[in-house]
């Protein structure tokens, strides 16, 4: 059997590897401290559940528009108008089957064979391959910690050519945790001024923000912006529904949502009937009191991780302002993170990921997704680790 030439260039998650590898090792009767998935350890919220019931209960598990039902959108565009300002119509509206499939059929539906995709490294690992399948050319334009892993105005500007098609946002940033401010926004808008350059504001964190720093959405820039922007959200991380498959776009561009929901139409059809229903509390501010709960917790053990990596010879890590991760700079000790975490995982029992897989060697991502004992027996395995490197 011959396999598709596509899926010669697809590469599999290494961020579900590991986690799987590590959940493997656990069942084996290994002590194993999984810091690797990009999963909040908190439940979903009762309200939310309760939803979802009720759902069965009024009969709601029939198959529904491709797009989503209309009660799910009109609550989308309540969230946000609510929350920046910026105003959407139904048609401007497309749920997914959680934002990687959002990601996936924008890419599908916008790129052409050699349209080039500027993304700032560290990057989730899924757009690069998602770019590639599509049959675009990912641009990389590298950044470390001494930049907070945010591209400037000018590099963006040199990366630029014709056949640039999109430029990619995550704000905050999967693996990074770093977060763009409206300034910084204000000045990449700026070079994109007079262009054809679709951007994509990935916002899968925006509820996930610390030290009292304000979350900006790309569209809510200016009226350029505003209609430029494609606006990629869901309710996985900060609501922890990531089991629940739930992504949206918004876009002023029509067109675009009706290519989107023709290709969905003959993939998944719609996003799980029950879900579209439990959402709905979610997106209208009902379930804010746990999010925020949840976003106080993650900020106390940020707080203890980020001291703690800091004062481990050989290690250091940038304080971010959003997302629950950090992205440690292992560069003290080694170059090589694969082997690092292959070695840390085997002698320790402790999980990372490799910086090799968000672009960016010389880096580890920690996920502080869980809870602080854990955090704290992880970290001082880590510090051993590399005391005896």
């Amino acid at each position: 059997m011959k396999i598709a030439k596509r899926m010669e260039n697809l590469s599999p998650s290494v961020t579900m590897a590991i986690t799987a590898l590590g959940r493997e090792l656990k069942a084996q009767g290994r002590d194993i401290l999984s810091f690797s998935a990009g999963e909040p350890d908190f439940n979903t919220p009762e309200i939310i559940k309760q939803a979802a019931i009720q759902a069965i209960i009024d009969g709601h598990t029939k198959y529904t528009a491709v797009e989503g039902i209309p009660e799910t959108k009109k609550a989308i565009i309540e969230k946000l108008k609510r929350d920046h300002g910026i105003q959407y119509n139904i048609d401007n509206i497309i749920i997914s089957n959680g934002a990687k499939h959002s990601l996936f059929n924008l890419f599908q539906v916008l790129i052409e064979e050699g349209d080039e995709v500027i993304i700032p490294a560290p990057y989730w690992v899924t757009y690069p391959e998602q770019v590639k399948y599509s049959g675009g050319i990912p641009v990389i334009i590298q950044t470390d910690d001494k930049a907070n892993f945010k591209i400037t105005a000018e590099q963006l500007k040199a990366a630029i050519t014709p056949k640039t098609k999109v430029l990619l946002l995550n704000s905050p940033s999967n693996p990074s945790g770093s977060v763009y401010s409206k300034e910084e926004l204000e000045a990449i808008a700026e070079v994109l001024k007079g262009t054809d350059i679709f951007v994509f504001s990935d916002e899968m964190y925006e509820k996930i923000m610390y030290d009292g720093k304000k979350f900006t959405t790309c569209a809510e820039i200016s009226e350029d912006m505003y209609q430029r922007t494609i606006t990629i959200n869901g309710l996985s991380k900060s609501v922890a529904m990531t089991g629940w498959r739930f992504g949206y776009v918004a876009t002023p561009n029509v067109a675009l949502v009706k290519a989107m929901t023709k290709l969905q139409g003959q993939v998944t059809s719609n996003v799980n009937s029950i879900t579209l229903w439990a959402a709905i509390p979610a997106l209208m501010g009902e379930a804010d009191e746990t999010i925020e709960m949840m976003r106080v917790e993650f900020e106390k053990r940020k707080n203890i991780a980020v001291e703690s990596f800091n004062a481990i010879k050989g290690l250091s890590c940038v304080d971010p302002d959003g997302a629950f991760y950090l992205f440690i700079n292992i560069q003290g000790v080694t170059n090589d993170s694969v082997k690092f975490c292959e070695e840390l995982l085997e002698q320790k029992g402790v999980a990372l990921v490799p910086g090799l897989a968000f672009g960016t060697e010389g880096y580890v991502r920690f996920s502080f997704a869980t809870d602080t004992a854990s955090i704290i027996e992880g970290i001082k395995r880590i510090k051993e680790f590399v005391e005896n490197k």
